[in-house]
């Protein structure tokens, strides 16, 4: 492989690759995204396009005053990142939340990747470190055999693992609409779509205890000999949720609070079952939090004792699948590269961080840094006050290397506010300190990066 000194190498065309050549090939650099799909297939991808969505079509709250995530949102329009930009030109009715049909949003990220005239893509499998050249890893968490064996080579660490499961997808035809209904959880959204985004499903105590007693006696998936069951606690499977208390589904993905049955107003609901939109045209509804690693023919049995989906007809079954990332406080310097081969960079999920919407983060701030670095230009760190800048500082040392797992962004990433009141009371104001803070300092940091 001839590598050019100037370009700038991308593995990986997911959510974290995908942003990180937008942002370089914006800012001049040549760029070349080396992607194994569909030559080389993994469990949960199904096409070969780039940014495709493998598990949720949603990029979770899109609150940018009270939320980590949100707030996050807001950083990636605000540096013209190509996720968001696509996400709600797909966007999709979901409360708060910012969900998208997600084939489309693939579609649409890869049509804008290949028109880019400072892309190119090679649909090839690389399977070892390079040594010259200028790199990004952003391979997410299915990284290929060949490569996580060069990886766990160099850095002489065991790769650390995780377990991920996908959730069901139904047919909207198929659901029992005489039992269910429309409705956002406290009516959230600013239009009656918004607020009657989320499919209810209600359950009496009867039905709870029934669909619990199933859960925990279907049958499921084996791990192989040597692997261990690393959940990341954001994405925990619903039978393991069942098996730390009867009640833990109903205090998470089933609770039935913000929720007024309109076929049954009377009744207050034991528990619910929520299911969002999936796509552009309704006909396809995710079963929210409800990942699983259930066999197939135990799914269908336990999930058509779900009240309005005795009758439901599958999309797609839920999966699970081993995840794999970097101890990147061990390995990574304050750039995001791989300290004993500077020339490569690390993005996205393989790094540690959790989610499609940190993932994409990382891949922004990481096309950007390879930009300054390759055009001479010497950037200040991201400030920490920033979702951006709390999360690498995260990943490249102010976590525990010890027991370093997958985080999502959080509030708890950032520094204290200089006067702020702690307790459940103040939160709001909080959140919206932590918010206004991060705005000015993100902006203030952008500006330099011009």
């Amino acid at each position: 492989m001839t590598i050019m000194k100037n370009t700038l190498n991308i593995i990986g065309g997911g959510m974290a690759g995908s942003e990180a050549a937008w942002q370089a090939a914006n800012a001049g650099l040549r760029v070349v995204i080396h992607e194994m799909r569909p030559k080389v297939e993994t469990f949960a991808h199904r096409t070969g396009n780039l940014g495709e969505m493998v598990c949720s079509n949603s990029f979770r709250s899109d609150d940018h005053e009270q939320n980590a995530v949100g707030l996050l949102h807001w950083e990636m329009r605000q540096a013209n990142g190509l996720i968001m930009q696509t996400a709600e030109k797909h966007r999709l009715p979901a409360g708060g939340a910012l969900a998208v049909d997600r084939d489309p949003f693939a579609e649409s990220v890869t049509a804008a990747l290949k028109s880019h005239p400072n892309i190119s893509i090679s649909y090839d499998e690389i399977t070892n470190l390079p040594t010259d050249g200028n790199w990004i890893i952003a391979t997410g968490p299915l990284t290929s055999g060949s490569l996580a064996k060069a990886i766990q080579a160099e850095t002489s660490a065991e790769a650390l693992a995780f377990f991920d499961a996908i959730a069901p997808i139904v047919y909207h035809e198929s659901i029992n609409m005489d039992v269910a209904w429309m409705q956002s959880r406290y009516d959230k959204g600013e239009t009656e779509e918004e607020r009657t985004a989320y499919l209810n499903c209600p359950m009496n105590k009867d039905q709870y205890e029934a669909f619990i007693d199933a859960l925990l006696a279907a049958e499921k998936t084996e791990f192989k000999e040597g692997e261990t069951a690393g959940y990341f606690d954001g994405c925990l499977p619903i039978e393991v949720m069942a098996e730390r208390g009867r009640e833990t589904l109903r205090f998470g993905p089933m609770k039935p609070v913000g929720l007024t049955n309109a076929n049954d107003p009377e009744n207050k609901p034991y528990a619910v079952v929520q299911l969002r939109r999936d796509n552009a045209l309704g006909t396809l509804y995710n079963i929210v939090g409800f990942q699983t690693k259930m066999k197939y023919g135990a799914q269908k049995a336990v999930f058509k004792t779900i009240p309005a989906l005795e009758n439901a007809e599958f999309a797609r079954l839920g999966g699970i699948h081993r995840n794999t990332f970097i101890n990147s406080p061990t390995l990574l310097d304050e750039q995001m590269r791989l300290r004993s081969r500077p020339n490569i960079r690390f993005a996205g999920q393989i790094t540690g961080v959790e989610g499609y919407v940190e993932s994409a983060a990382m891949g922004l701030l990481a096309g950007r840094l390879a930009v300054a670095e390759l055009t001479g230009k010497t950037l200040p760190a991201v400030p920490n006050t920033t979702a951006m800048g709390a999360l690498v500082t995260h990943i490249t040392g102010g976590a525990e290397a010890k027991t370093f797992q997958p985080m999502n962004v959080n509030f708890g990433l950032f520094p204290a506010l200089e006067g702020a009141k702690n307790g459940r009371r103040n939160r709001k104001d909080r959140y919206k300190g932590y918010t206004d803070r991060a705005k000015l300092d993100w902006q203030a940091w952008l500006a330099q990066t011009v």
